[in-house]
C-alpha cells in the first residue's frame, strides 16, 4: 500500500501523476505530463517528454536535451545552489548514479525533505560523488534492497574485466561487453585498461560519451567497427547495449568473440545463464545493500519512504530498527537497460 498523506503533513505526496509538493505545486521525476517537473537524473523512467517546464543539474542538460528534445523549457541548478519557489527553498546535491545525477532538497516550515532519485554510494570517478544530506524525510530506492547484493570495489571489478579482456585478446577474441549507454558505458570505458587493445562502441553509446567528455570525464579513444581490420577487431574491447545481443552488428566480430553482461543482477545465481552470455560482471549503478545502509543513516531522518525495488523487504528491516518507514508506489523502473532482469531474479523492474 501505498503512503498518501495530507498536503498538510508532508512536503511530497504520490499522486498519479507522480511524487508531488504540495507547497511548491510541482513534482519530482513525474511520469505523466506537469507543469513543473524537477528531474533527478536523464534515464528514461524519470526524465519523460512532455512537461511544460523542467528544473535539473547543470550537467544533466546535455544528455536531457539530447534524449527529451533540444528545445524543452530546462532551467539548470548547481549543486548546493538554493532557488525559492511558493516559499519553499529547492536545492540539489550529488546522488553519484550518472552524470547530472541529483538528489533534491525541500525546506518549508521547518522542516526537510530529500528525494534521492536513484543513487550509488561508492565513488567510480564519472559522476560527482554521493553526498549524504541531513534531512527529516529521506525518500529512498530500493532497486537492490536486499542483503544478498554486495558490489566488489572498483579497483577489483576492473581487474577482473581487464583480465577477462587481456585472456581474449591473447587468443584472438574479440570481448563484447554489453552495458547500458547511459552511465554504465561510461564507467567501464573510463575504467578499463586501453593498453590492452582497441576499443569500439556502439552508435547508441557514442552521443553520450560526448556529452560525458564535454563535462571533463576522462574517457579512452574509441572506434566504430568500420574503422578497424580483422586484426584489431579480434583484440578489440566491444561496449553495446544489451539489445544489441545476437543482431549482426554483433556478429561483425566473429563467431569466436566473447561475450560478457554487466550488471548488478549478475550477484545471482543463474542470471549469466539466462542472459546467454560466457561472462557477467557485477556492477551497478545503484546502491547494494551496504550502500543503501549507509546513505539512510547518514541523512539522520527518522522517517523514511521507500521507492522502486524491494520495497517491503527494506519496509520491514528499517522499521524493525524503529525508523517510521512507508512505502510510495510509484513508475519508476522502466529504464530500457542493462539492469533490467527482474524476471531473473523474482523482483520488480529497477531504475
Amino acid at each position: 500500500m501505498a503512503f498518501m498523506a495530507t498536503p498538510s503533513q508532508d512536503l511530497i505526496v504520490a499522486r498519479p501523476e507522480g511524487l508531488y509538493c504540495p507547497a511548491g505545486d510541482f513534482y519530482i521525476d513525474p511520469w505523466r505530463p506537469v507543469d513543473r517537473a524537477v528531474i533527478t537524473h536523464g534515464h528514461s523512467d524519470h526524465a519523460r517528454w512532455g512537461h511544460a517546464h523542467y528544473l535539473a543539474h547543470t550537467l544533466s542538460e546535455g544528455t536531457l536535451r539530447q534524449r527529451l528534445s533540444a528545445d524543452i523549457a530546462l532551467q539548470t541548478l548547481d549543486y548546493g545552489e538554493v532557488v525559492e519557489h511558493h516559499g519553499v527553498r529547492l536545492s540539489l546535491y550529488p546522488a553519484g548514479h550518472v552524470l547530472g545525477s541529483a538528489q533534491v532538497r525541500l525546506e518549508h516550515g521547518g522542516r526537510v525533505w530529500v528525494a534521492s532519485g536513484d543513487y550509488k554510494t561508492e565513488a567510480d570517478g564519472t559522476c560527482a560523488p554521493f553526498e549524504p544530506v541531513r534531512c527529516d524525510t529521506f525518500i529512498t530506492e530500493s532497486t537492490f534492497g536486499l542483503p544478498i547484493y554486495r558490489w566488489p570495489t572498483q579497483p577489483v571489478l576492473f581487474a577482473e574485466i581487464n583480465a577477462w579482456w587481456q585472456r581474449n585478446a591473447d587468443e584472438g577474441r574479440a570481448s563484447v561487453l554489453l552495458a547500458y549507454a547511459f552511465g554504465k558505458a561510461q564507467r567501464l570505458l573510463h575504467g578499463v585498461d586501453a593498453r590492452i587493445g582497441p576499443i569500439v562502441v556502439h552508435g547508441a553509446v557514442e552521443p553520450l560519451n560526448a556529452v560525458y567528455a564535454a563535462a571533463g570525464v576522462r574517457l579512452p579513444a574509441t572506434h566504430r567497427v568500420t574503422e578497424l581490420d580483422k586484426g584489431q577487431l579480434q583484440r578489440a574491447l566491444v561496449i553495446a547495449p544489451p539489445s544489441t545481443q545476437g543482431t549482426p552488428w554483433i556478429k561483425r566480430f566473429g563467431a569466436d568473440a566473447v561475450d560478457a553482461f554487466a550488471s548488478g543482477w549478475m550477484q545471482v545465481r543463474g542470471t549469466r545463464r539466462r542472459r546467454g552470455v560466457d561472462r557477467g560482471f557485477v556492477m551497478s549503478d545503484h546502491a547494494d545493500w551496504p550502500g543503501l545502509m549507509s546513505a539512510i543513516a547518514g541523512t539522520g531522518a527518522e522517517h523514511i519512504r521507500v521507492t522502486h525495488g524491494s520495497v517491503p523487504v527494506l519496509v520491514r528491516y528499517l522499521t524493525e530498527q524503529g525508523l517510521d518507514a512507508q512505502a510510495f508506489e510509484t513508475e519508476y523502473g522502466n529504464e530500457d537497460a542493462a539492469d533490467q532482469l527482474p524476471q531473473d531474479v523474482g523482483e520488480e523492474p529497477p531504475a
